[in-house]
């Protein structure tokens, strides 16, 4: 079954296929570190983490690059108002980030570069673009001279008349064209700069990820991600760039996602309707917040409320349940009569998964399969409990159902880090000479059941502990740790 993608550029879903075979590059634009992330940074981090998990879970080796832009105008403004260096607001933000992203277990990028740590490859590229006559300089500025593009817009669909009916030029701007845009801004008093061949300043917004490519993946890439209001003018920007300097097509696909709605409005810190993730994982598991975005397609604006993660915590439960649900089963006697199984379902949900991610990330179907499954779990479940008896390959499939839903929404949705399919503590054997019970085995268990205690999973918690007990081991519980003794 090939991979379908949506292509920004080309405005329709086409097969992938990987400029090198089986190996996938792929960059994302990463977030201004200036504040908090919101509920729309964190659906862009959730989808992109969802489609590298598929493309990696297809056998490809998938390279990875999100940056972090750690000086812009919104960071020293920041720094200007707080009194600080500009570098003490980025690296509290971006500390602040990979807690958001730890929470909600968005998988690190491979590479993840900053702004300032690359200064020197931005420099070299706008000199470039000076060379081949696409950028000018005027009084330490440095702008990329739109019109000398001819593929301008292609991104976009927009046209270079559509263009000059909106642009304008800023005040302290001496640009040729109101349609050219800043590669390198000259420096102003108390802001960070650094030393240029057209004197000190720093680098434009749209110059900076282009150079953080060229460095790390090549001229070409796979696919260029980020949200859909970077469409136009920041990746417009960076392929008029990029291309104009290699002659090369940048990348062979821009895939790129809805955006996060309050009541119809864009969520915004400009508007003061944004929803911090912190906020989110204070109140919520954060597989809610995943399976909410999971359950829109990317494409789609997703309008959030409190409402629909109350939703998303119900939906969230069904699949945890139906995970955990085959202790209840398995301590039902066997039923010789029993004759109905789950094979037939899990062959099913498996095919119509793979069918709909495959279909440009299709993760509201992909999930419909997972749901689908789950149903008849419940069918087969309330079956054997009212019968008080259950066949052993009933009893299997059931299980095989379950490690499907887990393994599935764990690999590729990124759900369930913390539950393990059809827990079996009988599997450990304790001896119940204690003297056979070794000290890391013993560790290890305690180990399993803080874990448990963290996250209110009291029933396995309880369990380990008198199952220690029978072995002749008691756990004291103290404000410094379990302790443990023989007995």
């Amino acid at each position: 079954m090939s991979l379908k993608v949506f292509n920004t550029l080309t405005g329709k879903k086409e097969e992938f296929v990987p400029i090198k075979p089986g190996e996938v590059k792929i960059y994302t634009c990463g977030v201004t570190v200036y504040d908090v992330n919101h509920v729309g940074h964190g659906r862009s981090l959730i989808v992109f983490d969802v489609i590298r998990r598929y493309l990696r879970y297809l056998g490809y080796h998938v390279v990875f690059v999100r940056n972090f832009t750690d000086v812009d105008d919104k960071i020293i403004n920041r720094a200007q108002k707080e009194c600080l260096p500009f570098t003490v607001i980025a690296d509290r933000y971006i500390k602040s980030y990979f807690e958001d992203a730890e929470n909600f277990r968005i998988e690190p990028a491979d590479v993840e570069p900053r702004v300032t740590t690359h200064i020197p490859d931005i420099i070299d590229l706008i000199q470039k673009l000076i060379d081949k006559g696409y950028a000018y300089v005027v009084d330490g500025d440095v702008y990329f001279s739109v019109r000398k593009f001819k593929d301008y817009g292609k991104l976009s669909k927009r046209s270079i008349d559509e263009l000059i009916a909106g642009a304008r030029v800023e005040p302290g701007e001496k640009k040729k064209d109101p349609l050219d845009f800043a590669l390198w801004k000259s420096a102003k008093a108390g802001e960070p700069a650094w030393d240029s061949p057209w004197g000190k300043g720093r680098p434009g917004w749209h110059t900076e990820c282009t150079a953080m490519i060229f460095k790390h993946l090549g001229e070409t890439i796979d696919i260029h991600g980020g949200g859909l209001d970077l469409t136009f003018p920041h990746h417009e920007n960076e392929l008029a760039q990029a291309e104009a300097l290699s002659e090369k097509p940048f990348a062979r696909y821009w895939i790129h996602n809805g955006l996060v709605t309050v009541n119809g409005q864009k969520m915004s810190k400009s508007l003061g309707n944004y929803i911090t993730l912190k906020e989110i994982y204070s109140k919520y598991d954060p597989d809610v917040l995943r399976l909410l975005v999971l359950s829109v397609h990317y494409r789609s604006p997703l309008d959030f409320s409190w409402e629909k993660m109350d939703e998303s915590k119900k939906a969230y439960e069904r699949l945890k349940n139906a995970i955990e649900d085959y202790s209840i089963l398995e301590k039902l006697p066997e039923d010789k009569g029993f004759e109905e199984h789950l094979y037939d379902d899990i062959a099913k949900a498996e095919k119509e998964f793979y069918a709909a991610m495959s279909d440009d990330f299709n993760t509201p179907e992909a999930l419909a399969s997972l749901f689908g499954l789950v149903r008849a779990m419940n069918i087969l479940k309330d079956k054997a409990v009212k019968n008080e008896g259950i066949s052993k390959k009933a009893l299997e499939s059931y299980k095989e159902a379950s490690e499907v839903i887990h393994n599935l929404g764990r690999d590729i949705f990124g759900l369930f880090d913390s539950l393990q399919p059809c827990i079996e503590i009988e599997q450990i054997h304790l001896e119940k000479e204690k003297d056979h019970i070794s000290e890391e085995l013993v560790n290890l268990l305690i180990e399993l059941r803080e874990r448990a205690r963290k996250e209110k999973n009291f029933e396995i918690a309880d369990y380990i502990r008198d199952k220690l007990k029978e072995a002749g081991i008691i756990l004291e519980d103290t404000p410094v740790g379990t302790k443990w003794k023989r007995v």
